[in-house]
């Protein structure tokens, strides 16, 4: 999950489970008046329904400010009120802040409904849950528990009827179902990690991550504790799932976010424990997931936790965001997603960043800066995969989740 203060519990730097430990995006009122545009047709997103790598862009860049959601926590010092509501020019990057969305519980991660019309939220403490928001007029369609302690990551079913959502404290993961307006049922399905035992370092299972792959024939967990990554598959008539294979990284490794190239036949796994990343071959057939070797973040011998990759929309780089040296590592993809190669690192402009998503038009990235409290954008190349700042970083407390639109 996110360790926030050189371990790897995020429970203990957030102070919000178990009365004062949480760590690595609530619920009843919304503050918002102004609403922000909405697409017209879902933001695309390859791969997955969350943050994720955005589709290249087949059209100028839109003209206009575009809406931006900012994750925080709410129950730490100096963090957020809720989600943060704020627009970003796509030309020049630059983002200026609207409103909040109140009455929501650290929401820590975010994920937008297929058609565009919906926010979902985790709300990270104790008793988990995951919160549903019109975007329209910002009004809040309630919350459901999960079943689990310290929900990080949630995303959608590609075909927009489920929910899926990861709780770090208990190591279990969640399936509720989505109606027509985009509110949320009581959960279908929870599924505990109960083996293989926990990893060195770890006291137990802690999912990280709930995905489907890109064929949508199956949802993958990634679970940082047992240092497995569980392929299921998922009744899309009941929402009840169905394990099918596992992929156990090496010990001690860490897995926490695992990232499709474009092709389907690969992807990329982000191991926060041991501070490195792995190619993986993905078996669309069986949903059988094989890891391969440890590579180097290009971080060095200092103190680093790795959070996430992205890979661009034509499959050519990814992008690998490092908590405690602060930096964009850089990969050319090669060999059709088969290989990673290691270009360069690029400094984010803040401290801990937590989280990174594109633009829709695949033209910015945007990390989130958990310490500094900030949001870094850059510009980037899709010939060469450079990144350039696009200015100063955009303040917003205990930024851990940006979601353009």
């Amino acid at each position: 999950m996110g360790s926030a203060n050189g371990g790897c519990s995020r429970r203990g730097f957030v102070g919000v489970l178990a009365g004062a430990a949480s760590g690595l995006v609530g619920c009843s009122t919304s503050s918002g008046s102004s609403s922000e545009p909405v697409p017209s047709q879902p933001p695309g997103s390859p791969g997955t329904v969350s943050p994720s790598p955005a589709k290249t862009p087949s059209a100028p860049a839109p003209a206009g400010p575009r809406p931006l959601y900012l994750g925080t926590y709410t129950s730490v010092e100096g963090g957020g009120n809720g989600i943060g509501v704020a627009r970003y020019d796509p030309g020049s990057g630059r983002i200026t802040g609207t409103g909040t969305i109140t009455g929501v519980t650290n929401p820590s991660y975010l994920a937008l409904h297929p058609d565009g019309r919906t926010l979902y939220a985790v709300a990270e403490q104790d008793a988990g849950a995951v919160t549903a928001v019109r975007l329209s007029d910002r009004k809040i369609l309630g919350s459901r528990g999960t079943g689990g302690a310290g929900p990080c990551h949630l995303s959608v079913h590609p075909g927009g009827r489920w929910l899926l959502s990861a709780n770090y404290g208990s190591g279990s993961v969640a399936v509720h179902p989505i109606d027509s307006s985009g509110a949320l049922g009581e959960r279908r399905d929870t599924v505990t990690h109960s083996s293989p035992a926990p990893g060195p370092g770890q006291e137990g299972p802690h999912a990280h991550q709930f995905l489907t792959s890109p064929d949508g024939g199956h949802v993958l967990a990634v679970d940082l504790g047992t240092d497995t990554v569980y392929s299921y598959r998922l009744n899309e008539r009941t929402g009840t799932l169905t394990e099918v294979s596992r992929a156990q990284t090496r010990a001690g490794a860490g897995p926490r976010h695992l990232t499709f190239h474009p092709g389907g036949r690969y992807a990329y796994l982000a191991n926060e424990a041991d501070n490195t990343v792995a190619v993986c071959a993905y078996d669309r057939r069986t949903g059988r997931l094989s890891v391969g070797a440890a590579q180097s973040t290009g971080t060095g011998s200092g103190t680093n936790y790795p959070a996430q990759l992205l890979v661009t929309a034509n499959g050519s780089y990814a992008y690998l965001a490092n908590r405690g040296h602060n930096s964009l590592t850089r990969y050319a993809v090669e060999a059709d997603g088969a290989r990673l190669r290691l270009l360069d690192t690029v400094p984010v402009n803040g401290d801990f960043p937590r989280q990174i998503a594109f633009s829709p038009d695949g033209t910015l990235l945007f990390t989130a800066n958990q310490r500094s409290s900030n949001v870094s954008v850059f510009r980037m190349n899709t010939a060469s995969g450079d990144l350039r700042s696009a200015g100063r970083p955009f303040a917003s407390p205990v930024a851990v989740c940006a979601l353009p639109l």
